[in-house]
Parts: structure tokens; C-alpha cells; sequence
């Protein structure tokens, strides 16, 4: 098939109308299929709530690629901008193609469109992931110079491959330092009167392993916040945050959230777990995994595997996650690449092609 049988049309991602959501959500579970194969299709609702509730700080714009005989979506492409203090200089990408329609130079000529929106916002880096299971993305982001910057994991751990005598064991830190540090949990958006200080346990974000990424430390504002978790909410998802705090001083010492669907019932997404530099090394981030873990077996008990993804050099972490049982499900990486050098690569491509 030729280029002149495929269009490409601008959409608004975040008002596109119900036909272009459904024919989208359609490409996407294909895609879904091949990296998450035992997992079911995003139903349709979930999907439009999922584009609807994109949070205001973030500026998508976003291409699709369709077949002019059967008015289906091949591919799309889109590129984020974040419209907050830190890290203006990039922008975050990402190009998805039907298997059957890759290597036509689909690929390119959605880049081509990223590269244009990019300059126009004058940022220079363009970051994007790549995973195991779609091969051929990492062939086209080293063809066209990107490099590795962070090399990871998403780890899981399988509910009936567990060792509960070692959750008992690590919540019996809790009850060792009970009169020093109270165990708290939210289930749901984050209490109106902590949200300043929720904001600051988000820095602990910045302590993980960046690798080679030109990346700026992030300090997530309350309104951020607010605007993530109205798109998570609405995609039906459940948060569990389970904190620690110091009695005395009353700081936070570390937190874990959790985010669970019931359109994916056996599944468990582990997010974020951190711990404050000064506590460090006195297992609080072993009592905060138990603490979730032991909930999710009382009140979840339909979960059978917990996912979470790890950089490889996140050493703490993955020693924590092993002995739990966690092992590698699907390799990932972050690439980056400067906009000038992807220009170039385009520019040299169409002198060739021509």
C-alpha cells in the first residue's frame, strides 16, 4: 500500500467527538494486546474518561493516521508539553502503528510532525519509552539517534508466590516503633487539610535513580495534584496511601500508594514507595509495603498479581521487591534525543527517499 492510501488529521485528544474516541480506543487495545497480553481490552468509557481528564497543565497535540479505504486508525502520534515551572526544555512522545502497517514510513512522518510542534514550543529534548514486547520501537528510536537514558523494569509479583510469614514479620517493625511513628491511610483523593503536605511527599520522587535523563528535580503543587487525580478517579481506578508519620515532630516519614481497577480485577498497580533520607535504613519502607500488601489481602482478595515498575539501578528498592517475590515481567527504557538531531535524521531521510 502506497502513502497517498493513509491521511493524517489533527485531533483535540481531550474533546475529540465519541466515533473518534471508539475508533482510538479500538487501535490501542490492539496495541495493549501485544504488551500486556493477559490483561483485558480498555473498555471504551474508561478510555473517553481517560483523554477527558487530562489534567490543564498538561498540552497535548496529537496526529492520527488512517486508512482512506477502510477509514480506520493505523497509527497515531502525540507529544506532551508540560506547562509547569520545571523542566521546560522537554517534552515527552510517543508514536504507536498497527503491526501490519509498520516499516512504510508511518513512523517518520508522524515524527516529522512531533519534531514541527516541539520547535514551535523551542524545547530541545524529546523523551519517549520503549518496551521488550514491541521490538521494532527500539530499532526505530536507535535508527534515528535517540540513547538510552534510564533501563528498567516493571516487576510483578504473583499473590500466590508470597511469603505471608514475611509480611507478619515486617509489620512487626510497626508495633516495635508504635509509640515513635503512627501508621496512616487515605483511601481516595488526598484529605483537603494535607494536601500542602502531600505535595511535599511527591519530592520524593526526585530521589529516584534518573540515569543519563537531562531531567529536572519536579516540586508537584496541591492544584497538580488535584488535576492528576481527578483523571485516575475518573477512570475508575481505587488509590490506597498508606503514610508514616513521626510523633514528635509530626513529619511525614515516607508513604506508598496502590491503584486498583475493577475492569482489571487481578491486577494491582504499585505505585510509588519512599521514605525521607533521615529515616532511612530502620525498615519503615518494608512496614509500609506489609502494612498495603496485608489490606490488599483482606480487602482485595480477587488480586493475584501486584506490578510495579523499577529503574534496574534503584538498588534499595529492587532488594526490598525481591524479597517479597517480585520478578522481572517486561523490560522498558527511556530514551531521549535532542529535536536537531531527530531534524536531521528527517531531513537526511528525505533526501534519500527523493
Amino acid at each position: 500500500m502506497t502513502a497517498s492510501n493513509y491521511v493524517t488529521q489533527v485531533i483535540n485528544i481531550k474533546k475529540a467527538g465519541l466515533e473518534e474516541y471508539a475508533a482510538m480506543n479500538r487501535m490501542n487495545n490492539v496495541i495493549r494486546a501485544e504488551i500486556l497480553p493477559d490483561e483485558p481490552p480498555i473498555p471504551l468509557e474508561e478510555y473517553c474518561s481517560h483523554m477527558q481528564n487530562i489534567p490543564e497543565y498538561v498540552d497535548v497535540r496529537f496526529w492520527i493516521v488512517k486508512n482512506k479505504e477502510k477509514s480506520d486508525i493505523i497509527a497515531f502520534g502525540n507529544v506532551e508539553f508540560q506547562r509547569i515551572e520545571e523542566n521546560k526544555h522537554m517534552a515527552d512522545f510517543e508514536i504507536r502503528v498497527l503491526p501490519e502497517y509498520r516499516r512504510q514510513g508511518i513512523g517518520r512522518k508522524l515524527l516529522q510532525k512531533i519534531v514541527e510542534a516541539t520547535k514551535e514550543e523551542k524545547r530541545r529534548l524529546l523523551v519517549t519509552e520503549s518496551n521488550d514486547r514491541i521490538p521494532g520501537s527500539e530499532a526505530f528510536l536507535k535508527a534515528i539517534g535517540a540513547t538510552k537514558a534510564i533501563e528498567a523494569h516493571t516487576n510483578q509479583l504473583k499473590i500466590e508466590d508470597m511469603n505471608p510469614e514475611l509480611i507478619k514479620k515486617w509489620l512487626e517493625i510497626g508495633k516495635e516503633r508504635g509509640e515513635e511513628f503512627t501508621l496512616g491511610f487515605w483511601s481516595g483523593p488526598y484529605p483537603e487539610d494535607k494536601i500542602y503536605e502531600v505535595a511535599t511527599l511527591y519530592d520524593l520522587e526526585n530521589q529516584q535513580p534518573f540515569g543519563d535523563l537531562e531531567y529536572e528535580e519536579r516540586h508537584v503543587t496541591p492544584t497538580q495534584l488535584r488535576q492528576s487525580e481527578q483523571q485516575i478517579f475518573a477512570r475508575g481506578y481505587q488509590r490506597w496511601t498508606y503514610y508514616l508519620l513521626e510523633n514528635q515532630s509530626g513529619k511525614f516519614v515516607g508513604y506508598t500508594e496502590t491503584l486498583w481497577n475493577p475492569n482489571r480485577p487481578e491486577v494491582l498497580l504499585q505505585e510509588m514507595t519512599g521514605v525521607f533520607p533521615e529515616y532511612r535504613g530502620k525498615g519503615f519502607g518494608r512496614w509500609l509495603k506489609a502494612a498495603m500488601l496485608d489490606r490488599v489481602l483482606r480487602d482485595h482478595p480477587q488480586v493475584k498479581k501486584v506490578r510495579t515498575g523499577n529503574a534496574d539501578s534503584n538498588a534499595a528498592m529492587l532488594k526490598i521487591n525481591i524479597e517479597l517475590g517480585f520478578k522481572p515481567y517486561m523490560t522498558s527504557s527511556i530514551w531521549q534525543i535532542y529535536v536537531d538531531q531527530v531534524q536531521r535524521y528527517l531531513d537526511h531521510k528525505s533526501e534519500v527517499i527523493s
